[in-house]
């Protein structure tokens, strides 16, 4: 249940100040750590990447995940593409995109979540979804699934608010006089996928949220529900009702407020990363090529300097794992 998940205790946060917090916090950390790195023509802030610079990157790679979860053969259960976006949300207020490359931990949020929700896929079929060098994404995305749950603390069970949003429906047919509620549905999916560019996940709770994506729908539909939250829903919990009531109003601004990223911005941002990004945790660097040798093998058994080692061989261009396209 919800109120006794690790997702209430430890990934739902007060406001979105909070959040901000966080992610300077990482930022400033990362540079703090690689600012000798800087050359000596170029300032800090031309160097690497602000805080409002990451999160439009980001905010461009949580639209390459919907369009990867939407053309994924076999199709995808909206549940795993809900998952994916928490552990996704997750892992970047504990990261900046400079230490770890979104495009790369994408992958392994879905691949993770694939597993949690029970969507059984082999790696094999997850990378055939993936364009260019498969056997490299295979790699990439195995050797990040570790790194992936550990920074989550191992709290992988996501509570989505697919469910809440049945309980609603069944209730509203129940007890409402709303004809055919299943009319509803379309404009709740929509504004559910709404809510996975916005930080609701991370600030609301899932019955929130459904609740949330009902109402709106239901004034979509020309119908009011108000009288079904007051006087049948919260009947006999009345005290809670004005919480619901702001909890509901600050959700549906987050997804009024949202504006997409400007694409020639992200593509300059992209370019900065290039450059300013760790290497160590670079797929197309020679010290994660080293690293990732010495990890998978025995001292006495690394590979020739022939380029016959398979784990994230780099002789590829940078397009071997492309999800964006």
């Amino acid at each position: 249940m919800y109120p006794l998940s690790s997702q209430k205790r430890s990934w739902t946060f007060a406001n979105e100040a909070q959040l901000q917090v966080f992610r300077v916090e990482q930022n400033t950390k990362y540079i703090e750590e690689h600012q000798n790195d800087v050359p000596p023509s170029a300032s800090l802030e031309s160097y690497f990447l602000t805080p409002a610079e990451e999160r439009l990157l980001l905010k461009q790679y949580e639209i390459y995940l919907v369009d990867f979860c939407r053309r994924f053969d076999p199709p995808m259960p909206k549940c795993v593409i809900g998952t994916a976006f928490h552990y996704f949300k997750r892992f970047y207020l504990n990261n900046t995109p400079m230490d770890y490359h979104p495009k790369e931990i994408l992958a392994t949020c879905v691949f993770v979540a694939c597993k949690v929700e029970e969507f059984n896929v082999s790696i094999n079929q997850f990378v055939n979804n993936i364009k260019g060098d498969r056997n490299k994404a295979t790699d990439i995305v195995l050797s990040n699934e570790l790194l992936l749950i550990g920074q989550l603390n191992y709290y992988l069970t996501i509570h989505n608010p697919f469910r809440p949003i049945e309980g609603f429906l069944i209730d509203i047919k129940t007890r409402s006089n709303m004809q055919n509620p299943e009319r509803l549905r379309p404009q709740i999916d929509s504004f559910i996928d709404s809510t996975f560019f916005t930080d609701a996940c991370l600030l609301h709770t899932p019955s929130q949220i459904g609740l949330a994506a009902v109402l709106h729908a239901a004034s979509k539909e020309q119908e009011n529900l108000d009288s079904y939250v007051t006087d049948l829903l919260f009947v006999s919990a009345r005290e809670k009702l004005p919480s619901l009531i702001d909890a509901v109003r600050k959700i549906r601004m987050l997804v009024k407020n949202y504006q997409p990223p400007d694409r020639e911005k992200v593509k300059a941002i992209e370019k900065k990363l290039e450059k300013c990004r760790n290497q160590n945790n670079n797929p197309d660097s020679e010290l994660y090529k080293e690293r990732l040798r010495r990890l998978y093998t025995d001292e006495d058994d690394l590979p020739a300097e022939d380029g016959s080692f398979h784990i994230a061989d780099v002789s590829s261009d940078t397009s071997a794992m492309n999800i964006s396209q």
